[in-house]
């Protein structure tokens, strides 16, 4: 393959890291975690992983000798983000730089990778070609939940077979949570593979204290706010054209919210204000309508309006319609899928409240 003068520039920026990782380190513990609600079920459900300390790394004095080879599995799970290649990398230089001996071993098409115990060893030539690039094409990724102990079972035998002394999941909160629940079983039968979590969403709904964001958030927000700009511009200049722009974050509106910042729009719908005001699709559709208007008697008949993709499952009463729905067809699934197609509509109309 010809790497173009650009590819070797990009491959050749070495990211900024923190100033304490740059330095030998130890691992010390600081004060147990604790959830902010429900703390109790939370208990139950892992007895021998909630609490854990916070683990903080601090500079020391000594030289990391002598240190074994560790081997690491890491997994890509759900959709790609800017910098799950570069996460990947660091988790490579990291292993080699404590024994070259190291290994890092990346499963296929995300969980379900470990459970076929499908995977490719990375080398350096492999790391190489991928540093500083996005997307998840090193070695792909998929939406596999890791939910039943004959999953977890699966993986535990390619991980003993590799010789794994940990599993790194890049994920979401769905991912980060399978994770959570893979390191309780692996826990509570010592199986000596530590399961580690990496936040990963592009809409920014991952974060507390300790995670201020989640790698991929900034770079969707720059990409969305240039072609956003892009047809504004077109917008102002054509003179003519309403744009109605639907933005990513399912369960969150932060990406439409950062962009909005960014660029100015004449409406952006943020999805949980639509929830707390207990607004319905009608009032949604009336406060559009009449900031339309008002420009339209301006003589502005053009504009821009942001919408966030998960904007639906806020609106009060559509998220009760979707319960009812779910709710009824749970129930009902084998009668409704007995019904002409032309006759559903009419079915459903009659039989919900």
């Amino acid at each position: 393959m010809i790497t173009s003068a650009l590819q070797k520039a990009r491959a050749s920026y070495i990211p900024k890291m923190p100033a304490v990782l740059e330095k030998n380190v130890v691992p010390q513990e600081g004060k147990p975690t604790t959830a902010v609600a429900d703390e109790e079920e939370i208990q139950k459900i892992f007895p021998n992983t909630y609490g854990r300390p916070i683990i903080n790394f601090v500079e020391s004095g000594e030289k990391t000798e002598n240190h074994p080879p560790i081997n690491v599995g890491v997994i890509l799970s759900g959709g790609q983000a800017p910098g799950g290649h570069n996460v990947i990398a660091g988790i490579y230089d990291g292993i080699k730089s404590i024994n070259n001996e190291s290994r890092l071993f990346g499963f296929l098409l995300g969980p379900e990778g470990l459970i076929t115990h499908r995977y490719r060893e990375l080398t350096d030539e492999v790391i190489d070609e991928h540093r500083n690039t996005g997307g998840f094409d090193i070695i792909g990724s998929g939406r596999t939940k890791l939910e039943t102990p004959e999953q977890f079972n699966k993986g535990l035998e390619i991980a003993k077979e590799l010789d794994l002394k940990a599993l790194v999941i890049i994920g979401g909160d769905d991912s980060n949570t399978n994770a959570s629940v893979l390191a309780e079983y692996y826990k509570s039968i010592d199986a000596g593979v530590q399961v580690i979590g990496c936040p990963k969403t592009i809409d920014g709904d991952l974060k507390n204290d300790l995670i201020e964001t989640s790698f991929g958030f900034d770079t969707a927000c720059k990409v969305y706010s240039e072609v956003i700009g892009n047809i504004q511009r077109d917008c102002d200049s054509a003179r003519k054209y309403w744009h109605f722009i639907k933005l990513m974050g399912r369960s969150a509106s932060h990406i439409a919210l950062e962009c909005a910042l960014q660029t100015q729009p004449n409406i952006c719908i943020i999805s949980e204000e639509v929830e707390a005001k207990n607004q319905s699709l009608d009032d949604i559709v009336t406060d559009i309508a009449k900031i339309v208007a008002a420009r339209a008697d301006d003589g502005r008949d053009y504009g821009t309006v942001l919408i966030p993709e998960g904007l639906i499952e806020f609106i009060p009463a559509m998220k009760g319609l979707i319960a009812e729905l779910n709710d009824f067809l749970a129930e009902n699934q084998i009668e409704f899928d007995a019904i002409r197609r032309s006759k559903r509509r009419e079915y459903m109309i009659h039989k919900l409240s």
